[in-house]
C-alpha cells in the first residue's frame, strides 16, 4: 500500500470538498429532537441529511447504493452500501457510523464566533457540529474513495448515519432492526463519533460511559409567599433539593454514593488508563478552560486558576471513564436576578445528568436514582424525579491481534507514532446495540474530539489536519479487513 499517495488523495479531498461542505453544514441549526420539538416543521435535520446524500451520490464509487431511510414520526437516517473490491467478496463488511444532528447553541462563544457561524482560524473549523459529528459521513466516503483511487482492495462497506444521537438515539433501534438484514455480517465497526487524547497519534476508544438523565422537582408550597413572614417556618425548596442531592453524591468530593452505580474496573482498562496517563500527563486536566482567580499558587502561565478534582492523570482518566459522576445541567423555578423579590419560592426544579460506568445497566441506574431521591423526602415535601432517558455504556470486546497490528501500523505510517487506547466519558447508545446485533464484530471507535475541541460547549472546533490524518489512518485499517 502506497500510503503517501493515499494520504495525498485524502488531503486533497478535504481541502477541495470536505472543508467547504462542512462550512455549509455548520450554518444549519440542525438541533437534535430533544432540543427542537418542532424539528419536522423546521426541516433542518432533513436539510443536512439531504446535503450529505447529494454529496455522497456524486462520488465516483462503483456500485454505490445510497438512500435516505425515513420511518414515519422518526428522524431520518442515511444508509449506504458499497460492494467489496479486489475479489474480497461481500460476506463480511465494515460498518461506518456517524450522526448529523447537533447539540443546542450554548452561551460563551468568542466575539465574532457562534454555533451557526463557521470560522476557520489556525487550522480549526469552528461551529456547532463541526467535530461532533458532521464530518463523519464525509470522511467515511472519502476513506472508500481513497482506497478505490489507489486500487487497494477493500471489504464491503456499509454506513448508517443517524440524526437523533444527541438525544440518546431514540430512533436508532427501529432503524437498526429494519436495516440489520441488509447490513449482514459485520467484521469491523468504524465509529467516527469519539475522541482523541491528543492530536499526535491515532486514538482508539475502549469504553463509553452510560447516561441517566431526568428532572428533579421539589415542591413545598402551592404559591410563593413573603420570605420575611415564612422563612424559618417554611423550609426552602432549594435547601430540600440540596439535601436530596446529598443522598446521591458527596458535595465535598463529588463521589457518587449509590453502590448500584459503581463497578470494579477491569484490569485491562486500568493498564490502558496508566499508559494513556503517561502519554498525556497534565493535559488530561489542563485541556479544559479553567477560570482564573485571584488566590492560590501561580501556575505555569503566572496566573492562578480553578483546579480539577485531581491532578493525577490516571485518576482523572478513570474518573471520567469508569466512575459515576453527577452534574446539574439546568434549573427552573428561579426568577432572574433583576426580578427576584423577597419571595420564598414554592418549588425548585433541576435537570440532572448522571454519567455511569460502561458496564452499569442504564435502566437499573435510573431506578436507583429515583428511589434515592423520592424516598421519605424531608418535611414531607412533594418530590418527583422524572427520568427522561437512560442509556447503558459500552465496553469494547478484546482487540483481535490483526486489528491491533493494523492500528499500530496505520498510526506509525500516518502520525509517526504508535496508536493509543483510552476510554471516553461520553455516551453512544449505538455501540451497545451493535454489540447485540453483531457479537463477532471488532470495533474501531475513534474521532476528532481532542483537547479544547469543546463539543457541546461554546467554541466547538474541528482540528482539520488531525481529521485529514485520521481519514488516512482509518483507510489504512479498513484495507486490512479480511
Amino acid at each position: 500500500m502506497n500510503l503517501s499517495d493515499l494520504k495525498a488523495f485524502t488531503d486533497r479531498v478535504w481541502d477541495d470538498e470536505l472543508v467547504p461542505r462542512l462550512v455549509d453544514y455548520v450554518k444549519v441549526p440542525a438541533k437534535s429532537p430533544a432540543f427542537d420539538a418542532s424539528w419536522q416543521a423546521h426541516g433542518h435535520l432533513q436539510d443536512v441529511i439531504r446535503a450529505a446524500e447529494q454529496w455522497c451520490r456524486a462520488r465516483p464509487i462503483e456500485g454505490l447504493k445510497l438512500e435516505i431511510v425515513a420511518i414515519d414520526g422518526r428522524t431520518p437516517c442515511l444508509f449506504f452500501d458499497i460492494p467489496a473490491t479486489g475479489g474480497l467478496g461481500n460476506e463480511r463488511s465494515v460498518l461506518f457510523y456517524g450522526h448529523l444532528d447537533k447539540q443546542p447553541e450554548m452561551t460563551g462563544w468568542r466575539e465574532g464566533f457562534g454555533p451557526w457561524i463557521p470560522r476557520i482560524e489556525d487550522g480549526r473549523l469552528y461551529g456547532r457540529g463541526s467535530a461532533d459529528d458532521g464530518y463523519a459521513v464525509y470522511a467515511a466516503l472519502t476513506v472508500v474513495q481513497a482506497l478505490d483511487a489507489q486500487k487497494i482492495p477493500r471489504p464491503r462497506c456499509v454506513g448508517l448515519i443517524e440524526t437523533s444521537e444527541e438525544s440518546g438515539s431514540p430512533d436508532l433501534p427501529a432503524y437498526l432492526a429494519l436495516l440489520a438484514p441488509r447490513i449482514g455480517d459485520v467484521q469491523l465497526v468504524a465509529g467516527l463519533d469519539s475522541g482523541c487524547g491528543n492530536y499526535d497519534q491515532l486514538w482508539v476508544t475502549t469504553s463509553l460511559r452510560g447516561l441517566v438523565g431526568g428532572v428533579l422537582t421539589v415542591e413545598i408550597l402551592d404559591e410563593g409567599v413573603h420570605s420575611g413572614a415564612a422563612s424559618g417556618i417554611v423550609p426552602s425548596s432549594f435547601r430540600i433539593a440540596r439535601q436530596l442531592l446529598n443522598r446521591i453524591d458527596d458535595a465535598r468530593t463529588g463521589n457518587v454514593l449509590l453502590p448500584e452505580l459503581h463497578v470494579e474496573i477491569p484490569p485491562e482498562r486500568l493498564l490502558q488508563a496508566e499508559a494513556a496517563g503517561r502519554i498525556l500527563g497534565d493535559m488530561v486536566w489542563k485541556q479544559f478552560p479553567w477560570v482564573s482567580c485571584n488566590h492560590g499558587p501561580a501556575v505555569e502561565d503566572g496566573l492562578p486558576h480553578a483546579m480539577p478534582t485531581t491532578t493525577d492523570p490516571v485518576e482523572a482518566i478513570l474518573n471520567r471513564t469508569w466512575r459515576p459522576a453527577l452534574s446539574v445541567t439546568g434549573a427552573a423555578g428561579f426568577p432572574s436576578i433583576d426580578s427576584a423579590g423577597n419571595v420564598l419560592r414554592p418549588k425548585t426544579t433541576f435537570k440532572l445528568s448522571m454519567r455511569i460506568p460502561p458496564t452499569v445497566d442504564g435502566e437499573k441506574a435510573s431506578w436507583a436514582l429515583k428511589r434515592a431521591l423520592e424516598h421519605e423526602p424531608p418535611y414531607n415535601a412533594r418530590v418527583r424525579f422524572e427520568a427522561d432517558h437512560s442509556a447503558s455504556g459500552w465496553n469494547a470486546p478484546e482487540t483481535a491481534p490483526w486489528l491491533e497490528r493494523a492500528l499500530h501500523d496505520a498510526s506509525r505510517r500516518v502520525y509517526g507514532i504508535d496508536a493509543a487506547w483510552i476510554g471516553e466519558g461520553g455516551t453512544i447508545p449505538f455501540m451497545n446495540m451493535l454489540g447485540d446485533y453483531f457479537p463477532n464484530a471488532q470495533f474501531l471507535i475513534t474521532g476528532v474530539l481532542g483537547p479544547k475541541s469543546n463539543a457541546h460547549g461554546p467554541n466547538e472546533f474541528l482540528h482539520i489536519d488531525y481529521a485529514k490524518k485520521l481519514t488516512s489512518a482509518v483507510a489504512a485499517v479498513v484495507a486490512q479487513v479480511r
